[in-house]
């Protein structure tokens, strides 16, 4: 197994032996055997762990695990400690977004001032898989097919080279201890659910298939790069800059090809997902100008010059528009969102975890999978119509509030829960829309709560 963990990195050209190196360690079998592997090949490393508090008990029984390992191999350690819900709360991101965020952070601070030259991650050939179909079913372009790749910048994963079955195996031959995290059991969670239904089913079918996808991620990822180059060569010509903003004419939208694929591909760097594209696209001919649509960083207006993207001013933002990114069911906990002096809590739940769909008015269900993301909270807008549950055709908000004898201040303050196709998903505390409604197909729920 070492010759061929040294093989593969002299391969990938990953680092040389002079090189020193920073492990991002967690206490899981993988990086366990990766740090054994680099001790045993006497490549200079140091240990970089994080406690993100996360799981009561488990995180600092990881922590003092990772801790005696520096130790018995006698290397450097850095450990870090994040509040990561008050984090992610403070920033408006998932738990998963923001874990992933203070770790990057923190090892890219190290990488400059410890002066190492690269950041090794224990991602492996079945992690590479996995994230190959998480993409897929999440409807993802070339880029999020090509799964995990060997070096991005900084990022080394020496141990994309091996399978699961053939780490756990080294552990086992060379009598390694590691940490376990519980949640990997759950089928909750889409990963656990491709890592033990999918994909042992595949292999039933076809013994090679870790093998095979291994070499369709590799052709996928140098069939991105010509793709890149011809995209990058299109958007030069058509998205004309305007200082910090962008704009694609009308006559030039109408003149792409393929037409979807390049929108999409010039949208999607500015956060707006397929959703958009289609709502556009449906757009077209449409005498009716001034359709707004908003991502996290960036408003898109439908204007008579063509498609205009500015970014959204941070005193904007901060005043009027809260966004919630895609999160997963495990990132649901403390999941909060304040505007307006209201806060709205939002969790994702399997629909056999919820036990009635009847909620009272300042609560509302959704498909999960039938939401375009990221949603918006924001306030009230003159022109605001919401598609009510259980009836036909919409209806003003405004109209709403004259049957619910709201005050000019209780209109001020009200919210809005919209999709990323500007859809009003829920005039909050007042009605539900139809839009990404529970059905019996319904696998996910989507449960939101003004506290």
């Amino acid at each position: 197994m070492l010759h061929h963990f040294l093989s593969y990195i002299e391969q990938q050209q990953l680092f040389t032996p002079q090189q020193r190196g920073l492990l991002a360690v967690s206490g899981g079998i993988d990086s366990v055997v990766m740090l054994h592997l680099m001790h045993r090949a006497g490549f200079p490393v140091a240990i970089a762990h994080c406690n993100f508090h996360l799981r009561p008990g488990d995180c600092d029984r990881d922590e003092q695990f990772v801790r005696q390992l520096a130790n018995h191999y006698q290397i450097p350690l850095f450990v870090a400690q994040f509040d990561t819900h008050a984090y992610a709360e403070e920033e408006k991101l998932s738990v998963e977004e923001a874990a992933r965020n203070l770790r990057y952070r923190y090892f890219e601070t190290l990488l400059r001032d410890h002066h190492f030259d690269y950041i090794a991650t224990a991602h492996h050939r079945d992690d590479a898989t996995e994230t190959f179909f998480i993409n897929l079913l999440r409807g993802t372009g070339i880029s999020g097919l090509h799964g995990i790749l060997p070096r991005n910048g900084d990022i080394v994963r020496p141990m994309l080279v091996f399978s699961r079955q053939q780490i756990e195996a080294y552990a086992e031959q060379e009598n390694l201890s590691h940490v376990e995290d519980v949640t990997n059991q759950s089928l909750a969670y889409r990963r656990n659910q491709i890592r033990h239904q999918l994909l042992p089913l595949l292999r039933s079918i076809n013994p090679s298939i870790d093998e095979i996808m291994q070499r369709n991620i590799t052709h996928l990822s140098d069939a991105e790069q010509l793709y890149r180059q011809a995209v990058d060569s299109q958007r030069q010509q058509y998205l004309k800059s305007q200082g910090d903003s962008f704009l694609l004419s009308h006559h030039d939208l109408m003149h792409l090809h393929p037409q979807r694929t390049l929108l999409f591909e010039f949208l999607q760097p500015f956060g707006f997902n397929t959703s958009v594209v289609d709502s556009l696209l449906q757009l077209q001919g449409d005498p009716h100008f001034g359709q707004q649509f908003l991502s996290s960083q960036y408003q898109l207006l439908r204007s008579a010059e063509g498609l205009l993207i500015e970014p959204i001013r941070k005193d904007e933002k901060q005043n009027n528009t809260q966004f919630i990114e895609r999160f997963e069911v495990e990132q649901s906990e403390n999941y909060q969102v304040t505007l307006n002096n209201k806060t709205l809590s939002f969790c994702i739940l399997p629909r056999t975890q919820v036990p009635s769909l009847k909620v009272p008015p300042t609560q509302a269900l959704f498909d999960v999978d039938r939401l375009a993301w990221p949603l918006t909270l924001r306030s009230w807008q003159e022109a605001d119509r919401i598609a009510p549950y259980g009836m036909s055709g919409t209806q003003l908000v405004s109209d709403l509030f004259t049957h619910h004898h709201y005050t000019p201040h209780q209109k001020r303050e009200a919210l809005m829960l919209c999709d990323a196709d500007n859809h009003l998903l829920w005039a909050v505390a007042l009605r539900a829309s139809r839009y990404a409604a529970i059905s019996t197909n319904t696998t996910l729920i989507l449960i939101v709560t003004m506290q």
